[in-house]
């Protein structure tokens, strides 16, 4: 899973991105005409646990790949261009994280509610207007395919796009519109941007803590349609906190009145977005969180363990990690019937541990 963190110049999003990375890179070092790139590991306290109880030879955390995207520069008067070597670093990304900021510093004034609308939308005016262009030249192309043949799989996309750009040209980004898995298959192809799910984090300093009900509840209202989030957190003190000592954090944390790190907030968020959750597989040898889609069922997710386990799949041992816990062992799991086998239908929940059994 690729996240691209994009946001208008003095926004905070680099000083996101070093924090959820853990870079801590010099200001001065950072190179503005590159975009940076870094591999998270997802924290998870189940798998934590899990691995206190195994004492396996080794952990290993699903993991999310962050870029922090460059490629916005300054036009006349202030105003921001978005270029195409940005949209094209846009197009890869599973899902974005808009940072908008709402400090103040020595550069910048206090940004009021109505900036925060107007920081939002120009993204999203600017990915609805990226869509529109490349929906609009893919339908004249088809028109002109369809015309030499009457092929009813063109005929099918052709619908689809031309209900696309109806929605795009009301100015509605297109992750709002319902679209069957089908149709989701075919528009990924074009990597359109507005269609992808929007993470918005909103940059407040130390000082507005308790301000900060009020621009989320104002966002909600403005973005309250499908595949759009909205979070608060606070850059200068996450940095800090970022590069304490575990319980060290805690209590910073705690002495601020924060509840969850920006980097606990911000994957919560993007897999609820992507519609992402976990599964685990433990042993002697290793103790693993896997990432697979809600709603997979038993062989798809062993497909995502191995190839030759979808293909070879007879049954899966589940138990959830809820009644692993409780009941302490495998063995007292099966005695009490919440260790099972399940077949190949079987849908996957987050958090159930299981072991594949294959040919």
């Amino acid at each position: 899973m690729q996240i691209g963190i994009v946001g208008l110049p003095f926004s905070g999003k680099s000083t996101l991105f070093q924090t959820l990375t853990k870079t801590h890179l010099d200001p001065s070092s950072l190179v503005k005409t590159e975009t940076h790139q870094a591999v998270i590991k997802v924290p998870d306290k189940r798998l934590d646990k899990l691995t206190e109880i195994f004492n396996p030879q080794k952990k290993t955390n699903a993991s999310i790949e962050l870029l922090d995207v460059i490629g916005l520069q300054k036009g006349d008067h202030g105003s921001v261009q978005f270029t195409g070597n940005f949209l094209s670093k846009v197009k890869t990304n599973d899902a974005l994280i808009q940072v908008v900021r709402l400090f103040q510093n020595d550069l910048t004034h206090l940004p009021s509610i109505e900036d925060m609308i107007k920081d939002v939308n120009s993204f999203e005016s600017e990915f609805i207007l990226s869509d529109m262009g490349i929906i609009e030249k893919r339908i004249q192309n088809l028109k002109k395919q369809i015309l030499k043949a009457q092929d009813e799989q063109l005929k099918k996309e052709l619908v689809l796009l031309e209900k696309c750009f109806e929605y795009v040209q009301n100015e509605h980004p297109l992750r709002e519109a319902d679209f069957f898995k089908e149709e989701m298959n075919t528009l990924k192809t074009y990597q359109l941007l507005s269609i992808k799910p929007m993470l918005i984090a909103l940059n407040f300093s130390e000082a507005q803590i308790n301000e900060t009900e009020k621009y989320l509840d104002k966002l909600v209202k403005m973005k309250s349609g499908k595949n759009t989030k909205a979070l608060a957190f606070f850059g200068q003190i996450e940095m800090e906190m970022s590069q304490l000592p575990e319980q060290d954090a805690a209590e910073f944390m705690n002495e601020y009145g924060i509840n969850e790190s920006a980097l606990d907030s911000i994957i919560r968020e993007s897999y609820d977005l992507l519609g992402l959750q976990s599964f685990f597989t433990v042993g002697e040898d290793e103790c693993r969180a896997w990432t697979i889609k809600i709603g997979m069922n038993a062989q798809e997710a062993a497909g995502v363990i191995h190839s030759d386990f979808y293909n070879k799949f007879i049954r899966a041992e589940v138990v959830h990690y809820d009644d692993f816990i409780k009941h302490g062992s495998f063995a007292k799991a099966r005695e009490h019937g919440t260790w099972r086998l399940e077949g190949k239908e079987y849908i996957v929940k987050d958090g159930d541990i299981i072991s594949i059994r294959h040919s």
